[in-house]
């Protein structure tokens, strides 16, 4: 894949220079790796939704806990 060039002022640049070297890698590396988890993040959002959406129809939860045996119990360790 080609390289190309994004125009940052100088802060956000070495802010991003910083937070890759802490992690051991390159900005191009972090940048990458950075838009892979954002996009992860936009559609663990969707997802989400949608499931929010669904267990309000009436009767989802219901066939759940039938079908599943409920949701699992909250240890606190």
């Amino acid at each position: 894949m080609a390289d190309t060039t994004v125009k940052i002022d100088t802060e956000t640049r070495d802010r991003f220079a910083a937070v890759a070297a802490a992690r051991g890698q390159t900005v191009k590396g972090y940048l990458a790796d950075l838009a892979i988890e954002e996009l992860n993040q936009v559609a663990l959002g969707h997802a989400t939704n949608s499931f929010r959406a669904a267990v309000t129809r009436p009767g989802v939860a219901e066939a759940f806990d039938r079908d599943f045996g409920g949701l699992p119990q909250h240890r606190v360790a």
